[in-house]
């Protein structure tokens, strides 16, 4: 599981991009998609190489009005998802 300090950012080659023709956003990497919903775009979006899991937690629970308890393990699993498939890096 992801610590509350660590800082997630996306690695050279891997970006955040709407498909216009699908109507959805996606998280592009070299030979690699994933269709991402409402939820995975909101904890991506926050996710700039700055601000540690803690921070993109507090931010998302002021946004949606929801208890960050919640928030931090949904986004710890996610991130940490996408980390083991190494479309996230940690400094």
């Amino acid at each position: 599981m992801m610590q509350p300090e660590a800082i997630p950012f996306l690695p050279r080659g891997v970006r955040i991009h709407r498909d216009t023709v699908r109507d959805t956003w996606v998280l592009l990497a070299p030979e690699r998609t994933v269709t991402l919903d409402e939820i995975a775009h909101a904890i991506l979006s926050e996710v700039d190489g700055r601000k540690s899991l803690q921070d993109i937690t507090a931010s998302l629970a002021a946004r949606y009005q929801a208890p960050e308890e919640q928030i931090a393990k949904d986004a710890a699993g996610f991130l940490g998802a996408l980390h083991d498939r190494r479309f996230v890096d940690l400094a």
